[in-house]
């Protein structure tokens, strides 16, 4: 009787359970178990934690033995004490304060914006409003925390939480051509860099030929977990062939980049890692829209990347003082590239690992990051990343058209007898 009663009592729990959490699978229930576990847990550990007396409280026989010292430690200790917690509040207050206006400032953006995905279905089935939508999504991308704790942070349930985020990189998507748009007009000439900056203030160079940089042309790879189907291939191959330090083409993506003086991102492509193209798509689409490069400009990058009348790429080997002073005078270039990625890194952390291996998920991700890092830098809020070299094979010489060569051959003799010249 009694086992039937609790048998029965079982079922019952067991189907209101299932009841509750009914869009919840397996694997999730016993997350949302240990969760609820270590909740517990953590609670009875802080009581223990209270209950014991904190190091900055002074013993009974301490105050007996040396009074007026004591006196002086402890007020001493309290002034230091409470010197350190007003610091920390008013430092606290002030991060609370910036981020709350990078949230309303975004809030406003996507609120503006003529796209067509409404606040609720944005907000999943959760009815998130916007301002908490872009919060949860800004910490989701900002700080490399699981979805679980943030799901606990949020009270909310862990498929929401991926709901919400990705309904949020979804429409923020929508912002690409308003965001990340190359430069026309006189918002081109404003953001024109010299080429050179070892000639110091030579005047005239412009007018001899030598161009000024409207961009830096790279890319970075940004990891992703391997879609399961190449891992179920790749745990196929005998154990011998998969000893390779390379890593499956599959596990990233490409992400090319050319930006500005300033560090903002004028153009942007993800990729995936087996895709091997350099640039090809945006150098034809220069070529066919002469209009996009203003008269006198150029693009700079790294070796291995087409050099063309609109693109500029060092020489792969060294030419004499003449090559090495045109190389020199591109390399110098170069470290806004790295250091915009660096700051972009650094500012949204999740891309030094996403978690997924859905590719349209994972492209979806980068460029949400790619378009908040233009509108941070409008709010003024800048970061200053670690810059890291990249590890890689050593890059080729890429495609390079005869115009190309002609132009690298020009620019290349124009600095060498401007510098020869005695003139700067």
């Amino acid at each position: 009787m009694d086992n039937n009663y609790v048998e029965s009592a079982g079922r019952a729990v067991l189907e209101m359970m299932q009841r509750e959490w009914e869009p919840l699978s397996q694997d999730e229930l016993e997350q949302r178990l240990d969760r609820t576990v270590e909740e517990i847990l953590e609670a009875d550990l802080l009581a223990k934690v209270q209950d014991q007396p904190g190091p900055i409280y002074l013993q009974l026989s301490q105050l007996v033995e040396e009074p007026q010292q004591q006196n002086q430690i402890r007020s001493t200790t309290e002034l230091t004490t409470l010197s350190h917690v007003e610091e920390e509040s008013e430092s606290q207050q002030l991060t609370d304060a910036e981020e709350n206006a990078a949230v309303q400032y975004i809030t406003d953006l996507l609120q503006n914006s003529n796209s067509r995905y409404n606040q609720s279905r944005m907000a999943g089935r959760a009815r998130l409003s916007l301002s908490h939508t872009v919060l949860l999504s800004l910490t989701l991308l900002s700080k490399r925390l699981s979805y679980r704790s943030v799901s606990t942070s949020f009270r909310l349930e862990k498929g929401n939480i991926h709901r919400i985020f990705f309904s949020f990189c979804e429409r923020v998507n929508t912002l690409e051509d308003q965001q990340i748009r190359w430069p026309t007009g006189i918002e081109a000439v404003e953001n024109l860099s010299p080429l050179s900056s070892l000639l110091g203030k030579a005047k005239g160079l412009e007018e001899k030929g030598v161009p000024r940089v409207l961009g830096v042309l790279g890319h970075t790879r940004i990891p992703i977990r391997l879609p399961i189907g190449k891992q179920d291939v790749e745990s196929m191959v005998p154990e011998v062939k998969r000893m390779k330090k390379e890593a499956h083409p599959d596990s990233w993506l490409n992400l090319e980049l050319v930006c500005n003086h300033t560090g903002r991102l004028i153009h942007c492509r993800i990729s995936k890692g087996s895709d091997l193209d350099r640039a090809s798509a945006l150098r034809d689409k220069l070529k066919q829209l002469p209009e996009m490069m203003p008269p006198g400009t150029c693009l700079v990058a790294r070796v291995g990347y087409p050099a063309s009348a609109q693109i500029l790429t060092p020489y792969v080997v060294g030419r004499g003082p003449r090559g090495n002073l045109y190389n020199r005078s591109l390399e110098a270039h170069f470290y806004l590239l790295d250091q915009a990625v660096a700051d972009l890194k650094a500012r949204f952390e999740r891309l030094r690992y996403l978690d997924m291996g859905n590719y349209e998920r994972a492209k979806a991700v980068v460029l949400t990051a790619c378009i908040l890092h233009n509108v941070f830098l409008d709010m003024g809020k800048v970061v200053n990343g670690q810059v890291e070299r990249e590890a890689g094979t050593q890059e080729g010489e890429g495609e390079c058209d005869e115009e190309g060569m002609r132009r690298r051959e020009a620019i290349a003799d124009l600095l060498y007898k401007e510098l020869d010249s005695g003139s700067t």
